[in-house]
């Protein structure tokens, strides 16, 4: 599982102009899930965003989690981080896993993010052509993956 998690100030999708989810500050996860990835993945993952230390505390040092400052998370479903671009110009997407299986452990991801303690989870419509407004804040931008390569 990859997630891009990007620390916001606010964050919004849409589906053919209308808001689906939106949130205030915290994060926007765009995650990709890929084969071989469960539902404990999903669950460490949703761990390791409601507990990573990068909102800042009262000195400015990046030291606070999501759950000690009550962030919001948006969760925005993205095949295209498993693109293999490394020949030619097409990226190819077998890396990615298909809907059947990916669909579920999105879902899950977002409910194991409630289940740590995240207040307001919000999200994307998996599959949908969807339009992503994110108000990067700092701009603080995470890439994590499981399991680790």
């Amino acid at each position: 599982m990859r997630v891009v998690l990007q620390r916001v100030t606010a964050g919004r999708v849409s589906v053919e102009g209308r808001v689906v989810g939106q949130i205030g500050p915290g994060f926007v996860a765009l995650a990709g899930i890929t084969h071989t990835d469960t539902r404990d993945i999903a669950a460490k993952m949703a761990e390791k965003v409601a507990r990573l230390r990068v909102f800042s505390d009262e000195a400015g040092k990046m030291n606070l989690s999501a759950l000690a400052v009550g962030a919001e998370v948006l969760v925005v479903s993205q095949f295209t981080l498993y693109a293999d671009a490394r020949r030619g110009r097409r990226p190819g997407y077998t890396a990615a896993a298909p809907p059947e299986i990916a669909e579920p452990l999105i879902d899950c991801f977002g409910e194991q993010l409630r289940q740590q303690g995240i207040k307001k989870v919000a999200a994307g419509v998996f599959g949908a052509d969807m339009q992503v407004e994110i108000h990067n804040d700092g701009p603080v931008t995470i890439i994590l993956e499981l399991p680790i390569q």
